[in-house]
């Protein structure tokens, strides 16, 4: 029971997300406001990560099995994409080294305030 209670609380802040994406004229996937909403509530502690933790950690531990639906659309459409593979690579590559990039710099201020803000030196 107590899953069924945290895919629901997932869930239901997804669906916030799709009607948030109906409603908002934005081009922002409908998954980004979800995850928006779902970090607003655990920030302002309206959902307690108790509340998701076993269904999250599940989800991410099959997250691989959730890709195979795009990697099979990929294949199916390969007529379609093969004149352009080069570009989807360099897209590819170039966006997965930004992301880290970001990501690894995003990390590392956070853990320098962090160890600022409890008084601790480099």
């Amino acid at each position: 029971m107590k899953f069924l209670v945290q895919f629901l609380i997932i869930a239901a802040v997804s669906f916030a997300g799709e009607i948030l994406n109906a409603v908002v004229p934005l081009p922002v996937p409908a998954s980004i406001y979800g995850i928006v909403i779902l970090f607003v509530l655990l920030q302002c502690r309206i959902v307690k990560v108790s509340m998701v933790r076993e269904a999250s950690s599940f989800l991410i531990g099959i997250m691989p099995v959730l890709f195979i639906p795009a990697a099979v659309g990929l294949v199916e459409s390969w007529g379609v994409i093969s004149g352009s593979w080069i570009q989807y690579l360099v897209i590819t590559l170039v966006t997965t080294v930004l992301v880290m990039v970001v990501s690894g710099a995003v990390t590392q201020f956070v853990i320098r305030r962090a160890k600022k803000r409890n008084g601790e030196n480099d």
